[in-house]
């Protein structure tokens, strides 16, 4: 059955339990169907046109059937609610040990980076056995991140960072698609997930020549960009400072509090009056149309890094 193109060989960790969601609610949807249809047949026979079937007595109303037809189906409803939901928080919880590339979707390719600077291209190598958080975001239009294989698929949205994880349990070649339409060569936005070994993907980061990783690159266009005029302790103009900001929660003005995620860091280059830090003055200029997308990557890439330094110092 496994080899029918509907349904693909399982490489992950997740992809069992998805299968399993579905087969258990295809199996209650297929039971329904055939009774209901016979149902409809029993009693199109029974009571057809000349049939001597006992018409008298006609049941106006029966409280124990009604409580039967919605209790049922309510009940069912709720077990295939709860065993979806399960499956649903255990896809979309990363585990706190997963490593993080980057996957940026464009016309008509994706774009990956680790953090180690290491790029591909409609290609990512991961090792086996490891959880493996993609951040994904798009260049143009909404792009759609899908290993069949995997059972995994998330939308590259334009504007805002999007996640998905995967553990990969066998090693192999697996198909990576674009599974949203985004124009002319959406056909040909295809590539591949190579499962290694541990040891054989750590000897593929190693190979092809020394490599700058995205929080050095982050941290040189950081400067470049003037940002650490402001946010560093020796400035002379108030701004807040970066370190170890990433994944806490950030006071704004007005009362509310936000995550330092990638979409506040992203917002607060992009969209510096949206959401100004409380205590401050909203006089940061917004650097839209002067940043690209893989640049923005990087200098957020380098602020987690500034985070990670600090609570290595803490411990």
């Amino acid at each position: 059955m496994w080899d029918f193109p509907l349904f693909p060989e399982q490489g992950s960790a997740i992809a069992w339990r998805v299968d399993a969601v579905f087969f258990f609610e295809l199996a209650i949807c297929t039971a329904v169907t055939i009774m209901i249809c016979f149902l409809i047949l029993y009693y199109a026979t029974k009571y057809r046109r000349g049939s001597r079937a006992d018409r008298s007595n006609v049941v106006t109303d029966n409280h124990l059937i009604e409580v039967i037809w919605v209790g049922v189906p309510l009940a069912i409803s709720m077990v295939m609610f709860a065993v979806a939901a399960v499956v649903y928080f255990q896809m979309y919880r990363v585990p706190e040990d997963a490593s993080e590339v980057y996957a940026l979707g464009r016309q008509w390719m994706w774009q990956i980076e680790h953090p180690g600077g290491k790029r591909e291209i409609n290609e990512l190598h991961v090792p086996l056995g490891q959880a493996v958080k993609v951040v994904l975001s798009s260049q143009d239009v909404i792009h759609s991140f899908y290993v069949p294989a995997f059972r995994v698929k998330q939308d590259a949205v334009p504007g805002r960072y999007t996640s998905m994880w995967f553990r990969p349990d066998r090693v192999g070649k697996f198909h990576l698609y674009c599974a949203e339409y985004c124009g002319t060569d959406h056909s040909r936005m295809i590539g591949w997930i190579h499962v290694m070994e541990p040891a054989d993907y750590q000897q593929w980061l190693e190979s092809g020549g020394p490599t700058e990783p995205m929080a050095t690159t982050g941290a040189q266009l950081f400067k470049s960009y003037g940002c650490s005029g402001c946010h560093s302790p020796s400035s002379t103009v108030r701004a807040p400072l970066l370190d170890g900001v990433f994944g806490h929660p950030v006071p704004l003005e007005g009362g509310t509090v936000v995550t330092a995620d990638e979409r506040y860091i992203r917002d607060s280059i992009l969209l510096p009056m949206s959401e100004v830090a409380a205590g401050y003055k909203p006089v940061m200029p917004t650097f839209q149309g002067r940043i690209k997308e893989d640049e923005l990557l990087k200098i957020i890439a380098y602020i987690k890094s500034l985070g990670r330094k600090n609570e290595r110092v803490e411990q």
